[in-house]
């Protein structure tokens, strides 16, 4: 149960944007810019890293949310997100993308941790400075996220289905047209 009254009907993010739409408004308009609007990165690697640096803070809702979202944008590879989930070294996708992970994933334990030697591994693997850059403010802002869903308690689907649904949605719409 929520520490806080909620919508019983929405889970995560979902039910504490109903709460105060005028902070939900920003906070969707962030999402859009970082998971879908045009990038050199692609949006299933960008969705990638956020359900990455969700499943290291062990928040259900945000890893199955956009890690559904990354699947639908990389064909339905559900296989493939579990596996960057676990093991970005052995996981089937390009150095580029395993190094702004790596990058990610020191942001999430705090920003000092990211070092010169994790940027020139980015960079000698292709990475820009502005994927670079949103790599690390994805991760900034799903660490916030996270504790935001998590430190109110709110509740998350068990089945991976009602995540695929919404994932198609998202991935088509983008967060800021999407009811909530």
């Amino acid at each position: 149960m929520a520490y806080i009254p909620l919508n019983d009907e929405l889970p995560g993010i979902r039910a504490l944007f109903e709460i105060r739409p005028e902070t939900a408004k920003p906070l969707r308009e962030l999402a859009n810019v970082l998971l879908h609007d045009s990038h050199t990165l692609p949006a299933g690697e960008r969705e990638l890293i956020a359900a990455y640096v969700s499943a290291q803070n062990d928040c259900h809702y945000c890893q199955s949310i956009h890690g559904a979202v990354a699947a639908h944008h990389l064909g339905g590879d559900q296989q493939l997100v579990e596996s960057v989930k676990k093991d970005i070294e052995g996981a089937a996708i390009s150095g580029k993308l395993k190094a702004l992970l790596v990058i990610a994933g020191k942001v999430q334990q705090g920003g000092k941790n990211v070092l010169p030697e994790d940027i020139g591994r980015a960079r000698r693997q292709g990475a820009t400075d502005l994927e670079i850059h949103d790599t690390v403010l994805i991760a900034a802002a799903f660490c916030m996220f996270n504790r935001y869903v998590d430190g109110l308690d709110t509740w998350s689907e068990d089945d991976p289905e009602a995540y695929r649904e919404r994932a198609a949605l998202l991935a088509r719409e983008g967060y800021l047209s999407v009811p909530t």
